[in-house]
Protein backbone atom coordinates (compact mmCIF):
# COMPACT_ATOMS: atom_id res chain seq x y z
CA UNK A 1 0.00 0.00 0.00
CA UNK A 2 2.80 2.34 0.92
CA UNK A 3 4.63 1.48 -2.29
CA UNK A 4 1.52 2.24 -4.34
CA UNK A 5 0.99 5.59 -2.56
CA UNK A 6 4.63 6.56 -3.14
CA UNK A 7 4.33 5.66 -6.81
CA UNK A 8 1.22 7.86 -7.14
CA UNK A 9 3.00 10.79 -5.47
CA UNK A 10 6.06 10.45 -7.69
CA UNK A 11 3.92 10.18 -10.81
CA UNK A 12 1.90 13.27 -9.85
CA UNK A 13 5.05 15.26 -9.07
CA UNK A 14 6.65 14.28 -12.34
CA UNK A 15 3.53 15.23 -14.27
CA UNK A 16 3.36 18.57 -12.47
CA UNK A 17 7.00 19.22 -13.24
CA UNK A 18 6.40 18.46 -16.87
CA UNK A 19 3.54 20.92 -17.02
CA UNK A 20 5.41 23.70 -15.18
CA UNK A 21 6.71 26.48 -17.38
CA UNK A 22 10.22 27.84 -16.83
CA UNK A 23 10.29 31.32 -15.28
CA UNK A 24 11.58 33.79 -17.81
CA UNK A 25 13.94 36.60 -16.83
CA UNK A 26 12.42 40.10 -16.78
CA UNK A 27 12.74 41.96 -20.09
CA UNK A 28 15.53 44.48 -20.34
CA UNK A 29 14.46 47.99 -19.45
CA UNK A 30 11.58 46.89 -17.22
CA UNK A 31 11.12 49.40 -14.36
CA UNK A 32 12.47 48.06 -11.04
CA UNK A 33 9.01 48.16 -9.41
CA UNK A 34 7.67 45.83 -12.13
CA UNK A 35 10.79 43.64 -12.24
CA UNK A 36 10.30 42.77 -8.57
CA UNK A 37 6.89 41.20 -9.24
CA UNK A 38 7.83 39.55 -12.54
CA UNK A 39 6.29 37.44 -14.00
CA UNK A 40 2.92 39.12 -13.89
CA UNK A 41 -0.16 38.79 -16.11
CA UNK A 42 -0.37 41.29 -18.94
CA UNK A 43 -2.78 44.16 -18.25
CA UNK A 44 -6.13 44.35 -19.96
CA UNK A 45 -5.47 46.75 -22.88
CA UNK A 46 -8.83 48.51 -22.54
CA UNK A 47 -8.54 48.85 -18.75
CA UNK A 48 -5.03 50.24 -19.11
CA UNK A 49 -6.47 53.30 -20.84
CA UNK A 50 -9.63 53.64 -18.79
CA UNK A 51 -8.39 53.05 -15.24
CA UNK A 52 -8.14 56.21 -13.15
CA UNK A 53 -4.66 57.64 -12.98
CA UNK A 54 -3.09 58.29 -9.56
CA UNK A 55 -3.77 61.77 -8.22
CA UNK A 56 -0.74 64.05 -8.49
CA UNK A 57 0.56 64.91 -5.00
CA UNK A 58 0.31 68.52 -3.91
CA UNK A 59 4.08 68.76 -3.56
CA UNK A 60 4.61 67.66 -7.18
CA UNK A 61 2.43 70.44 -8.62
CA UNK A 62 1.63 73.08 -5.97
CA UNK A 63 -0.28 75.28 -8.43
CA UNK A 64 -1.99 72.45 -10.30
CA UNK A 65 -5.67 72.05 -11.14
CA UNK A 66 -6.29 75.69 -12.02
CA UNK A 67 -8.22 77.10 -14.93
CA UNK A 68 -7.89 80.48 -16.53
CA UNK A 69 -10.41 82.96 -15.15
CA UNK A 70 -12.05 85.80 -17.01
CA UNK A 71 -9.43 88.31 -18.10
CA UNK A 72 -6.62 86.06 -16.91
CA UNK A 73 -3.62 85.25 -19.08
CA UNK A 74 -0.55 83.09 -18.68
CA UNK A 75 2.65 85.04 -18.09
CA UNK A 76 5.13 84.86 -21.00
CA UNK A 77 8.18 82.95 -19.76
CA UNK A 78 11.45 82.73 -21.68
CA UNK A 79 13.73 80.80 -19.35
CA UNK A 80 15.58 79.09 -22.18
CA UNK A 81 13.88 75.79 -21.32
CA UNK A 82 11.13 74.50 -23.61
CA UNK A 83 7.96 72.97 -22.12
CA UNK A 84 8.92 69.59 -23.61
CA UNK A 85 12.26 69.71 -21.78
CA UNK A 86 10.54 70.46 -18.48
CA UNK A 87 8.38 67.38 -18.99
CA UNK A 88 11.46 65.22 -19.59
CA UNK A 89 12.66 66.33 -16.16
CA UNK A 90 9.29 65.56 -14.56
CA UNK A 91 8.37 69.18 -13.89
CA UNK A 92 5.31 71.18 -14.87
CA UNK A 93 6.55 73.72 -17.44
CA UNK A 94 6.88 77.26 -16.14
CA UNK A 95 5.03 78.38 -19.25
CA UNK A 96 1.91 76.57 -17.97
CA UNK A 97 1.92 77.91 -14.43
CA UNK A 98 -0.96 80.16 -13.44
CA UNK A 99 0.26 82.71 -10.89
CA UNK A 100 -2.23 84.60 -8.71
CA UNK A 101 -1.90 87.28 -6.08
CA UNK A 102 1.53 87.40 -4.47
CA UNK A 103 2.48 83.87 -5.52
CA UNK A 104 6.01 83.37 -6.77
CA UNK A 105 8.19 80.78 -8.46
CA UNK A 106 11.98 80.89 -8.18
CA UNK A 107 13.93 78.45 -10.33
CA UNK A 108 17.65 77.78 -10.73
CA UNK A 109 19.35 75.49 -13.25
CA UNK A 110 22.94 74.42 -12.50
CA UNK A 111 24.95 73.48 -15.59
CA UNK A 112 28.67 72.62 -15.18
CA UNK A 113 30.73 73.35 -18.30
CA UNK A 114 32.67 70.08 -18.17
CA UNK A 115 29.87 67.70 -17.24
CA UNK A 116 26.54 66.55 -18.65
CA UNK A 117 25.17 66.25 -15.13
CA UNK A 118 22.64 69.03 -14.65
CA UNK A 119 20.32 69.91 -11.80
CA UNK A 120 17.36 72.20 -11.26
CA UNK A 121 15.73 73.53 -8.11
CA UNK A 122 12.31 75.20 -8.06
CA UNK A 123 10.77 77.05 -5.13
CA UNK A 124 7.02 77.71 -5.29
CA UNK A 125 5.35 80.15 -2.92
CA UNK A 126 1.61 79.76 -2.75
CA UNK A 127 -0.71 82.48 -1.49
CA UNK A 128 -1.95 80.32 1.38
CA UNK A 129 1.50 80.76 2.94
CA UNK A 130 2.89 77.35 1.98
CA UNK A 131 6.27 76.97 0.28
CA UNK A 132 7.42 73.97 -1.77
CA UNK A 133 10.75 72.81 -3.16
CA UNK A 134 11.22 70.57 -6.18
CA UNK A 135 14.62 69.36 -7.32
CA UNK A 136 15.87 67.17 -10.15
CA UNK A 137 19.30 65.95 -11.19
CA UNK A 138 20.40 63.77 -14.07
CA UNK A 139 22.59 63.29 -17.12
CA UNK A 140 21.31 65.54 -19.90
CA UNK A 141 23.15 64.14 -22.87
CA UNK A 142 23.28 61.56 -25.56
CA UNK A 143 19.93 59.81 -25.00
CA UNK A 144 16.30 60.54 -25.79
CA UNK A 145 15.63 60.91 -22.08
CA UNK A 146 17.30 62.33 -18.99
CA UNK A 147 19.55 59.45 -17.95
CA UNK A 148 19.86 58.39 -14.31
CA UNK A 149 17.37 61.04 -13.33
CA UNK A 150 16.39 61.50 -9.70
CA UNK A 151 14.26 64.04 -7.96
CA UNK A 152 11.99 64.88 -5.07
CA UNK A 153 9.10 67.16 -4.20
CA UNK A 154 8.64 68.45 -0.66
CA UNK A 155 6.89 71.09 1.37
CA UNK A 156 9.23 73.48 3.16
CA UNK A 157 8.86 74.15 6.89
CA UNK A 158 6.50 76.92 7.94
CA UNK A 159 8.05 80.37 7.98
CA UNK A 160 10.42 79.93 5.04
CA UNK A 161 8.03 81.47 2.54
CA UNK A 162 8.67 84.99 3.83
CA UNK A 163 12.41 84.77 3.26
CA UNK A 164 11.91 83.63 -0.33
CA UNK A 165 9.19 86.23 -0.97
CA UNK A 166 11.73 88.95 -0.13
CA UNK A 167 13.86 87.79 -3.07
CA UNK A 168 11.27 89.17 -5.50
CA UNK A 169 12.61 92.69 -4.87
CA UNK A 170 16.27 91.74 -5.25
CA UNK A 171 18.09 94.13 -7.66
CA UNK A 172 19.21 91.11 -9.70
CA UNK A 173 15.87 90.98 -11.54
CA UNK A 174 16.47 94.49 -12.93
CA UNK A 175 19.93 93.52 -14.22
CA UNK A 176 20.62 92.45 -17.83
CA UNK A 177 19.79 88.86 -18.72
CA UNK A 178 23.41 88.08 -19.60
CA UNK A 179 26.55 90.11 -18.91
CA UNK A 180 30.21 90.39 -19.73
CA UNK A 181 32.78 91.21 -17.06
CA UNK A 182 34.72 94.39 -17.79
CA UNK A 183 37.62 95.03 -15.40
CA UNK A 184 38.50 98.38 -16.94
CA UNK A 185 39.07 100.16 -20.27
CA UNK A 186 42.61 98.82 -20.66
CA UNK A 187 41.90 95.20 -19.74
CA UNK A 188 40.65 92.71 -22.29
CA UNK A 189 37.49 90.78 -21.52
CA UNK A 190 38.02 87.19 -20.47
CA UNK A 191 36.77 84.17 -22.41
CA UNK A 192 34.76 81.57 -20.54
CA UNK A 193 36.02 78.01 -21.03
CA UNK A 194 35.25 76.40 -17.68
CA UNK A 195 33.12 76.81 -14.59
CA UNK A 196 29.41 76.52 -13.96
CA UNK A 197 26.47 78.32 -15.50
CA UNK A 198 23.47 79.31 -13.41
CA UNK A 199 20.14 80.13 -15.03
CA UNK A 200 17.74 81.87 -12.66
CA UNK A 201 14.08 82.62 -13.34
CA UNK A 202 11.53 84.58 -11.34
CA UNK A 203 7.83 84.24 -12.16
CA UNK A 204 5.49 86.53 -10.24
CA UNK A 205 2.15 88.20 -10.90
CA UNK A 206 2.43 90.07 -14.19
CA UNK A 207 6.06 89.36 -14.99
CA UNK A 208 8.79 86.82 -15.57
CA UNK A 209 12.50 87.52 -15.56
CA UNK A 210 15.38 85.20 -16.46
CA UNK A 211 19.04 85.80 -15.62
CA UNK A 212 22.10 83.83 -16.73
CA UNK A 213 25.39 84.06 -14.88
CA UNK A 214 28.24 81.80 -15.93
CA UNK A 215 31.89 81.02 -15.28
CA UNK A 216 33.20 84.30 -13.87
CA UNK A 217 33.01 84.55 -10.08
CA UNK A 218 32.22 88.27 -10.18
CA UNK A 219 29.21 87.71 -12.43
CA UNK A 220 27.97 84.85 -10.28
CA UNK A 221 28.52 86.97 -7.19
CA UNK A 222 25.88 89.44 -8.39
CA UNK A 223 23.32 86.61 -8.19
CA UNK A 224 24.64 85.04 -4.99
CA UNK A 225 21.91 86.41 -2.71
CA UNK A 226 19.31 84.56 -4.79
CA UNK A 227 21.32 81.48 -5.69
CA UNK A 228 22.38 80.54 -2.19
CA UNK A 229 19.00 80.30 -0.40
CA UNK A 230 17.25 78.64 -3.35
CA UNK A 231 19.89 75.94 -3.79
CA UNK A 232 20.38 75.42 -0.04
CA UNK A 233 16.66 74.66 0.28
CA UNK A 234 17.18 71.54 -1.85
CA UNK A 235 19.73 69.97 0.49
CA UNK A 236 18.81 67.42 3.14
CA UNK A 237 15.88 65.86 1.28
CA UNK A 238 17.62 63.11 -0.72
CA UNK A 239 21.24 61.92 -0.34
CA UNK A 240 21.46 61.29 -4.08
CA UNK A 241 21.06 65.02 -4.63
CA UNK A 242 23.28 66.04 -1.73
CA UNK A 243 26.20 63.92 -2.94
CA UNK A 244 26.46 66.04 -6.10
CA UNK A 245 27.28 69.08 -3.97
CA UNK A 246 29.43 67.76 -1.09
CA UNK A 247 30.38 71.26 0.01
CA UNK A 248 26.86 72.62 -0.11
CA UNK A 249 26.30 76.00 -1.70
CA UNK A 250 28.53 78.74 -0.39
CA UNK A 251 28.89 81.81 -2.61
CA UNK A 252 31.03 83.85 -0.21
CA UNK A 253 33.98 83.93 -2.61
CA UNK A 254 31.74 84.93 -5.51
CA UNK A 255 30.26 87.78 -3.48
CA UNK A 256 33.75 89.01 -2.64
CA UNK A 257 34.81 88.85 -6.30
CA UNK A 258 31.82 90.96 -7.34
CA UNK A 259 32.50 93.58 -4.66
CA UNK A 260 36.18 93.66 -5.61
CA UNK A 261 35.29 94.15 -9.27
CA UNK A 262 33.15 97.19 -8.48
CA UNK A 263 35.69 98.58 -6.03
CA UNK A 264 38.42 98.62 -8.69
CA UNK A 265 36.35 100.33 -11.38
CA UNK A 266 35.08 97.23 -13.13
CA UNK A 267 31.51 96.54 -14.17
CA UNK A 268 29.14 93.93 -15.54
CA UNK A 269 28.20 95.09 -19.03
CA UNK A 270 25.08 93.84 -20.85
CA UNK A 271 25.82 91.14 -23.40
CA UNK A 272 24.60 92.55 -26.74
CA UNK A 273 23.78 89.05 -27.97
CA UNK A 274 21.44 88.24 -25.07
CA UNK A 275 17.74 87.79 -25.77
CA UNK A 276 15.39 90.48 -24.47
CA UNK A 277 13.19 89.76 -21.47
CA UNK A 278 9.56 88.75 -22.23
CA UNK A 279 6.90 91.47 -21.89
CA UNK A 280 4.99 91.93 -18.67
CA UNK A 281 1.33 91.07 -18.31
CA UNK A 282 -1.07 93.20 -16.22
CA UNK A 283 -2.25 91.11 -13.25
CA UNK A 284 -5.83 89.89 -13.69
CA UNK A 285 -8.56 90.24 -11.04
CA UNK A 286 -8.68 87.56 -8.38
CA UNK A 287 -9.82 84.36 -10.10
CA UNK A 288 -10.32 82.01 -7.18
CA UNK A 289 -7.98 79.48 -5.58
Amino acid sequence: MRTLLLAVILTTTAAGAGLAQPVRAPPKGLPPAEAEIWPFPPPDPKAWWEDKRPVTPETADPLGGRRLGRGERLIPVDSGVDPSTYRLWGLTPLQWQLIRGDETILEVWVRPARSVRQSVVRITLRRDGKAFVQARAGLACCEAEIARRMGFDAELPAGQAQAFAALKTNPLWAAPRAVKVSEGPDIAEGVCVDGTAYDLTLVAAGRARSIRRACDSAAIGQAADVLEPVLQAALGHDPRFDVIFPGGFDFTAARAAYKDLLAHGGALKPDPQARPQPPGVPPAPDAGP
